[in-house]
């Protein structure tokens, strides 16, 4: 049986996917034509006479033939037979001819493979000498290329003109300044969850303009959405995968199916689910722009969550529809290799899957002005193409900020000492990994979801790697790398390499695992001041620190450790949720604004901190301790003094002896604070921090 597909329904219907109909669709697409389908009996880069790449162009070329076009026009009729042999037709295609190869030229087919413009004779004896031979190898990956949109479900390609999709102003967008890595602080939204909920008050639910709105409110009155993220004060949002990936019906939207984009289908173009008209190729462009630029309006930075080291689909891909096999690693037994553990990984070490990802984020950079990308399983990658990606991409904007997860999910075929992980990042300059030593020092093990972490009582085995992560992973005399979770050396040239972070999208949110995990008779009145513990060890620590959207405010996933697939009801922001625990998000506002104030928590190099940061002596208190001083990183304040008690009872150790103003105690933040501590014995609450500092 054949299959036979849906009908397709469109405006103009181009047969052949040659040169000819690949041009013809090109043109029809910037004309204004909406719905453009070009169809071949085979693969659109095998199609037509061009296949073998020895090419003929008839042309004229005035610096080559002179300025009359007559003889060039003499000579082609000659050889033409039947209907193309009309003298007006054929005039009008000479005289335009040079154009259409010179547009060519600059897609980057290659017209002058000699170095110079140059026609040959056909070769078949008395034809015209009017042939401009080139190297036709690649033109139809070229052509294909011109498409940079999808129409729904992103099944078929769109050519569309991008200028067209730019908003008013776009031209002028630029990013906030930023002048150091160590200044940001991130926040990663996923677009439903942020904006989906009936009390967000949002317009654009679930969608990409959701970030454009202002004025936005709760039933109670509080700011939410874009308002929300300025009231907070982070610098960058970091959002989930936003390209086309393929669980999501966008031909059935009120279906509600929902995935957080970690199934790459096109890797260049948004999803079509997070705009109104999914169908529209322009539309979800735009509407991303838009996006972008009101958060750089705002005074923030966008991050790109992306995904290139696997592929949703592996037969069907268009990786393996350009060459099979070629993108993706094997076993020896010639099956697919898993280090994704979603089915394969790509082979970003092979020159064209490393050329493909290189230019995928340089087109986002410039065609969406994104100002970061966090890689997936950065791991998977090999070093050399993340060296590649951070020079390129330094070249469009070297502010532009790279991270990602530097660990796979199961082994790969990749030699382990080519590998972009944790480890090696101090052979990635630029690059930046996820902490995983300090998420579990401070709240927890992942892999345990009952055990505590500092920050809920569990001192032994987890002062270390607290300490680790404070230094941004750097080499410190006093950090003991023995004591370590997970990392056995000091991987970072830089704090800024170590992203700081206790909850993102996979795993359970903050509040579910100290549910979890914090047991005994007062363990619910406990959980705030747990709370308001781990957010001041991340935002105070060096490094850059990653807030998960929400966490500001408490937010739940009702238990659930791996909500990729849950509805809304578990995914969703309760934004309800903020005026009930608007206490947590004050304090951690005004953490971020002391972050903001004072470069002392902002140290940019290893050398700054082994300078200026200095651990106490605490003895056996359990209590974290350590100075800023000598005016750190040019701060105002003298000197500054950081304690935590991770103890679930109070806790007492000695300080030397000198006259402090508390800004930060028992789980309050006064910037104007006059308040002295005095004495060299410090008596802390239980689980809470001291921050004071010397004028």
């Amino acid at each position: 049986m054949i299959p036979v597909k849906p009908v397709i329904e469109a405006d103009l219907l181009i047969v052949g996917g040659g040169i000819g109909g690949l041009m013809a669709g090109i043109a029809a697409g910037k004309a204004g034509c909406k719905n453009v389908v070009i169809m071949e009996k085979c693969h659109a880069r095998r199609s037509g006479s061009g296949a073998t790449g020895n090419d003929h162009f008839n042309c004229y070329i005035p610096s080559y033939h002179g300025d009359d076009i007559e003889p060039v026009f003499k000579e082609t009729m000659q050889s033409l037979v039947g209907q193309l042999k009309e003298p007006s037709l054929m005039h009008k295609f000479l005289e335009k001819s040079f154009e259409l190869v010179q547009m060519w030229d600059a897609w980057g087919v290659n017209m002058r493979p000699t170095g110079d413009w140059e026609c040959k004779g056909h070769a078949l004896p008395g034809k015209p000498r009017a042939f401009l031979k080139y190297d036709g190898s690649d033109q139809k990956k070229v052509l294909v290329r011109e498409a940079k949109a999808v129409g729904v479900n992103g099944d078929r390609a769109a050519v569309i003109d991008l200028r067209e999709t730019d908003p008013e102003g776009w031209e002028a967008d630029r990013a906030p300044e930023l002048k150091m890595y160590s200044d940001i602080i991130l926040y990663e939204l996923h677009h439903r969850d942020f904006s989906v909920a009936p009390d967000s008050g949002i317009e654009n639910k679930g969608k990409f303009l959701a970030l454009t709105e202002t004025g936005t409110k709760t039933p109670q009155g509080e700011a939410s959405g874009l308002d929300h993220l300025k009231e907070l004060g982070v610098t960058h949002i970091h959002i989930l995968p936003s390209f086309d990936y393929a669980t999501v019906d966008e031909a059935r939207l009120n279906d509600k199916t929902y995935n957080w984009g970690y199934d790459p289908k096109n890797y260049n173009v948004p999803e079509g689910s997070y705009s109104p008209d999914p169908a529209d190729p322009a539309a979800r462009i735009r509407e991303f722009k838009q996006m972008v630029q009101s958060l750089h309006r705002n005074g923030m930075r966008i991050v790109l969550d992306v995904v290139y080291n696997h592929t949703a689909s592996v037969e069907h891909s268009n990786f393996n529809l350009t060459v099979p096999g070629y993108f993706y690693r094997h076993n020896a037994d010639g099956s697919y290799s898993d280090a994704s553990g979603c089915g394969n990984e790509t082979a970003s070490e092979r020159a064209m899957v490393r050329h493909y990802i290189v230019e995928s984020v340089k087109f986002w950079a410039k065609e969406y002005h994104i100002d970061g990308f966090r890689f997936d399983l950065m791991g998977i990658h090999d070093i050399e193409t993340m060296n590649r990606i951070r020079e390129e991409l330094s070249k469009i904007d070297p502010t532009i900020f790279i991270y990602g997860e530097g660990w796979l999910a199961a082994d790969s075929p990749l030699p382990p000492e080519k590998r972009a992980v944790r480890d090696h990042v101090g052979q990635m300059e630029g690059i930046a990994v996820f902490c995983d030593d300090f998420r579990d020092a401070v709240r927890g093990s992942t892999f345990d979801e009952h055990a505590c972490g500092y920050a809920s009582g569990n001192i032994g085995g987890h002062y270390e790697p607290v300490k680790f992560g404070i230094v941004g992973a750097t080499q410190h005399p006093q950090v003991d790398y023995n004591g370590l979770l997970y990392s056995s050396v000091p991987y970072a040239a830089a704090p800024s390499q170590a992203v700081n972070f206790v909850a993102s999208h996979d795993g359970y949110t903050v509040i579910d695992k100290l549910r979890l995990s914090v047991t005994g008779d007062r363990a619910e009145e406990e959980l705030l001041p747990i709370d308001k513990l781990i957010h001041t060890i991340l935002l105070t620590a060096q490094g850059v620190p990653f807030i998960r959207a929400g966490e500001e405010m408490m937010q739940d996933k009702q238990g659930e450790p791996n909500s990729f697939r849950s509805p809304d009801a578990v995914n969703q922001i309760d934004w309800a949720l903020k005026a009930e625990h608007r206490g947590l998000f004050d304090y951690v506002r005004q953490l971020i604004a002391l972050r903001k104030a004072h470069p002392a928590f902002r140290i940019p190099t290893a050398e700054g901190l082994r300078q200026w940061l200095r651990f106490l002596d605490t003895g056996d208190s359990g209590v974290i301790a350590y100075t800023l001083g000598e005016h750190a990183n040019g701060d105002a304040w003298k000197e500054i003094l950081v304690a935590y008690n991770g103890n679930r009872h109070p806790a007492e150790f000695r300080i030397p002896e000198a006259e402090r103003i508390v800004v930060c105690r028992d789980g309050r933040i006064d910037p104007d604070s006059r308040e002295r501590l005095s004495g060299e014995v410090v008596r802390m609450a239980p689980s809470s921090a001291l921050i004071a500092y010397c004028e």
